[in-house]
């Protein structure tokens, strides 16, 4: 018989989902049929799978070693170099700036020094994350850039942090606004909505068609010459969202190839070096917390632009 004690970062969720995550590798029946045996027991007594667990609980576990070892997986922390900056760190919460080029996860088995991974790898060697003293917790990304976009990522640091976090994000009670520079004049501000899909072999996203619906809000900070340092907010976030909806409106990102104007990014790339879509997420304003996050409601975050982006400005505006 094994017996584990629930930390403060197992506390909060259902019994079935805390031993999913303990047992990672095993069928969800796996453990359904252990509950239903009394093999897995919480706190001397019978389990049901659907109890709320709370710090200093007891699970108990009339498993062979043999058994548990096959559907557990070991976790470890692969030593990744720290390519971010920090933009705002408690105990709590970690939020960094993302430089492009840099995936937030893994997209395939050889991709090495994600985002994630720099992180876990940063917060292992503070001594703030240790995967062998976790039952079922890790560190995670609250918010996600797409590869080629810059700027502020979220990583909740505790598990209720992340809860927080995500639920936040979900209500919209986490204010997030993106700069870049467009092709073309914006002379006021305005709302987009539209259908959307997209197709994930291309990994390109298309409006007018879909079951889902995004909105986009954008106003223009300056202007000149036939282009455009416009403000994004996104009231949905759904993959490439920007991207397509600035060029639906005939003003592409610079630099962005999937999107944008060819010509355009060839000048760019000569005179500035830009290699990808000029898109920062580079200010963020929080809300939403509570039980001791809520000294981070209406704090204000932002990430300076990088190199790229003020040199193609500098152009632009002088």
């Amino acid at each position: 018989m094994k017996e584990i004690t629930i930390t403060k970062n197992d506390s909060g969720q259902r019994s079935d989902k805390f031993l999913m995550k303990y047992f990672s590798k095993a069928p969800k029946g796996f453990v359904y049929k252990m509950i239903r045996k009394k093999r897995i027991k919480l706190n001397g007594g019978r389990a049901d799978g659907n109890e709320i667990l709370n710090e200093g609980d007891k699970i108990q576990m009339y498993l062979s070693d043999e058994t548990m070892a096959g559907f557990m997986e070991k976790k470890t922390v692969v030593h990744s170099e720290r390519k971010f900056d920090i933009v705002y760190e408690d105990e709590n919460v970690l939020a960094v700036n993302k430089s492009a080029g840099v995936l937030s996860h893994s997209e395939s088995a050889y991709d090495k020094d994600t985002l994630i991974d720099q992180i876990l790898s940063y917060l292992n060697e503070k001594g703030e994350y240790n995967p062998e003293q976790e039952n079922s917790f890790t560190p995670a990304l609250a918010n996600r850039l797409d590869r080629n976009t810059s700027g502020i990522v979220l990583a909740g640091k505790t598990a209720d942090a992340l809860r927080q976090i995500n639920e936040a994000v979900k209500t919209r009670k986490i204010k997030k606004l993106y700069k870049a520079i467009v092709c073309g004049t914006i002379e006021k501000g305005g709302r987009l909505e539209d259908l959307y899909s997209k197709d994930r072999e291309r990994n390109k996203a298309a409006l007018g068609e879909g079951d889902k619906k995004i909105i986009t809000e954008y106003k223009p900070l300056k202007t000149k010459d036939g282009y455009t340092v416009v403000e994004v907010k996104l009231i949905t976030g759904k993959s490439h969202q920007i991207r397509v909806h600035m060029a639906s409106m005939g003003c592409p990102i610079i630099g962005d190839i999937k999107y944008g104007n060819a010509e355009e990014n060839a000048y760019f790339r000569k005179k500035a070096g830009v290699k990808r879509q000029l898109l920062h997420a580079y200010r963020l304003e929080f809300g939403g917390f509570c039980g001791g996050l809520e000294h981070l409601n209406g704090k204000v975050i932002t990430a300076d632009e990088p190199e790229d982006f003020k040199r193609a400005e500098k152009i632009i505006f002088g």
